[in-house]
C-alpha cells in the first residue's frame, strides 16, 4: 500500500501554501497589533476569542461533515475564507474590526479542519497514522518556515511596513484554494433522512465516545488551559531585548526544527507507540516553559525554540492520529472536531489568563505555572491512560 497517497500530497501542499500565508503574518502579528494600539491584555483576549471561535466551529462543521458524508466542500470553503481574511486585516485597524476579521479567519480554519483530518485518517491505516499525519504536519510547517522567511527579507528592505505583508499573504492563500479544487470526494453517501445538525450537537459525542477518548481528551484539555498562544513566547523574546529580525529568525528556526522532526517522529510513533512519543513531547514542553521564565539572551531562546520545535513535532500531528485511532471511521471528523472545540475554549481561557497573569505578576510566573501544569499532565497521561499502546493503535 502506498502510504503517502495523491490526496495526502495535495492536502499537504494546500496546507503548505496556506501556512506560508498565515505564518508570514504570525510573528509580526503581536508587533502589528501593538503598533495600532493593542495592549498585552487585549492581544491575549483577541487570540483567545479567535481560537475559541475556531474550536467551536471545528466541532460543528466536523459533525456536519460526518452527517452529510461530504469532506471536500468543507475543505475548499475553509481555505477560501482564510485566504480572504488576509488583506482585510490591513484594511481594518479599529479593535472591533480586527476582532471580526481575525474571527473570520478562524471560522475558515474551523470549517476545514475536521473534514481535512478525516480525509487524512481515511487515507491511512492504524499502523500508518503517525506517518501520514506526521508528513502532513511537516509540509504544513514548511509553510511556517517559508512565510516568516519572506517576511524577514521583506522587512529588511521595508522596516515596520507590516500592512503590505497582509496583501502579499493573499497570494499563497489563493494558490492553496486552487490546489484544493483538485480534490474530490471519493464517494458521497446520500442520506434520505439527513438529520438537522444544531451548532452544539457535536457535544453529544462526548457521551458516546470511547473511555480512552475521554481519558485522553481530559488530560489534553487541562494542558491546554495552561498553554497560551505562541505569541507570548515571541513577546517574551521581545521583552528580553531581541529586535524584530531576531524574533522572526527564531520563529523560522523553530518551524524548521518542526519540519525536520515531524515526519521521523511520526514514523517512530507508528513503531513504538503514539502515547510514548506524545508524553515525551509534553515533557519537553515543560522544560521549554521553565527555561523561558529565565531566558534573557538570544542563545537561550534559540536553544529553547529548538526544543519547542521538537515538542510540536511530537504532539500536534500525533494527538490527531491518536484520536482518529480510538474513534470509529464514521465519527472521525466529529471526534477531532469535538476535541478541538473543547480545546479552543480552553485556549481562549489560557491566552486571556496568561495576559492577565503576565500583566499582574510578570512573565516568569506565567511560564513557570505552564511548565508545572504540563508536567502534571505528563504524569496523568502516563499513569491514568494505562491501555496498552498496541490496543490504542489498533482500536477503531
Amino acid at each position: 500500500m502506498k502510504v503517502i497517497t495523491r490526496a495526502v500530497w495535495i492536502l499537504s501542499l494546500v496546507s503548505l501554501f496556506t501556512d506560508t500565508a498565515s505564518e508570514m503574518l504570525y510573528p509580526i502579528m503581536p508587533l502589528y497589533l501593538k503598533s495600532i494600539g493593542f495592549s498585552i491584555v487585549l492581544i491575549g483576549i483577541l487570540e483567545g476569542v479567535a481560537e475559541a471561535t475556531a474550536g467551536l466551529s471545528k466541532g460543528y462543521f466536523g459533525k456536519l461533515s460526518d452527517s452529510t458524508g461530504r469532506r471536500m466542500p468543507f475543505v475548499q470553503w475553509g481555505y477560501a475564507l482564510s485566504a480572504l481574511s488576509k488583506p482585510l486585516m490591513a484594511f481594518f485597524v479599529a479593535p472591533v474590526w480586527v476582532f471580526f476579521v481575525r474571527t473570520f479567519d478562524r471560522i475558515g480554519k474551523g470549517l476545514r479542519t475536521g473534514a481535512r483530518d478525516a480525509v487524512l485518517s481515511d487515507e491511512s491505516t492504524p499502523a500508518t497514522k503517525g506517518k501520514v499525519f506526521g508528513f502532513h504536519r511537516s509540509m504544513d510547517t514548511l509553510g511556517a518556515v517559508l512565510g516568516p522567511l519572506f517576511a524577514l527579507l521583506y522587512l529588511q528592505w521595508y522596516p515596520e511596513d507590516y500592512k503590505t505583508l497582509f496583501f502579499i499573504a493573499f497570494i499563497p492563500g489563493v494558490i492553496a484554494v486552487i490546489c484544493s479544487l483538485l480534490l474530490k470526494d471519493k464517494k458521497v453517501i446520500v442520506k434520505s433522512d439527513k438529520p438537522r445538525v444544531a451548532f452544539f450537537s457535536f457535544l453529544g459525542y462526548w457521551k458516546q465516545s470511547p473511555v480512552l477518548y475521554k481519558k485522553l481528551v481530559a488530560g489534553l484539555l487541562v494542558f491546554t488551559l495552561f498553554n497560551s498562544s505562541d505569541i507570548f513566547l515571541l513577546l517574551k523574546a521581545k521583552q528580553a531585548g531581541l529586535n524584530d529580525t531576531n524574533i522572526i529568525t527564531i520563529y523560522i528556526f523553530y518551524n524548521l526544527v518542526y519540519v525536520v522532526f515531524a515526519f521521523p517522529l511520526g514514523i517512530l510513533a507508528d513503531k513504538i507507540g503514539l502515547k510514548k512519543i506524545f508524553i515525551t513531547g509534553l515533557f519537553i514542553f515543560s522544560i521549554v516553559y521553565a527555561g523561558m521564565a529565565y531566558a534573557d539572551l538570544p542563545i537561550y531562546f534559540y536553544g529553547l525554540f529548538f526544543l519547542y520545535g521538537i515538542y510540536a513535532a511530537a504532539t500536534e500531528g500525533i494527538s490527531k492520529a491518536w484520536i482518529s485511532n480510538i474513534s470509529a471511521n464514521e465519527n472521525t471528523a466529529t471526534a477531532i472536531g469535538t476535541y478541538s472545540a473543547f480545546q479552543s475554549i480552553c485556549t481562549m481561557l489560557a491566552s486571556s489568563l496568561a495576559g492577565i497573569i503576565w500583566f499582574a505578576y510578570g512573565s516568569k510566573t506565567t511560564f513557570l505555572l505552564s511548565a508545572a501544569m504540563a508536567f502534571a499532565v505528563v504524569i496523568y497521561i502516563g499513569f491514568y491512560a494505562k491501555e496498552k499502546v498496541a490496543a490504542i493503535n489498533n482500536a477503531q
